[in-house]
């Protein structure tokens, strides 16, 4: 069962309703991004918060696209700075620049 919940987490094609304000506890209150069509022949940013855990889990999910999907571009990263506060202005500039996706992970 827990394989079935992972391909539900991982799979790009899955539907997802937006998230509205007011929505429930711990909802974001803005938009989520457009969802491209299709992640073939693009670049997903997986970005290591640093929080304990989640660089091997990055590592395992970069091992399951190049498995399931081998033609997405992957890109491991690591926030740099204090893990919960946005001072990573330069990684989110080459995000922008260069990728097209970005999985942010927390692991625990």
């Amino acid at each position: 069962m827990a394989t079935h919940i992972l391909q539900s987490v991982l799979n790009p094609e899955a539907q997802r309703t937006p998230a509205t304000e007011g929505s429930g506890a711990g909802a974001p209150s803005w938009p989520m991004a457009p969802r491209p069509d299709s992640l073939n022949g693009r670049t997903v940013y997986l970005v290591n918060q640093g929080f304990g855990g989640s660089d091997l889990f990055m590592e395992q999910l970069q091992a399951w696209f190049a498995e399931n999907m081998p033609t997405v571009k992957t890109v491991i990263k690591r926030k740099t700075g204090f893990i919960f506060r946005d001072d990573t202005t330069d990684l989110w500039k080459e995000i922008k620049e260069h990728g097209d996706a970005v999985v942010f992970g927390v692991a625990g």
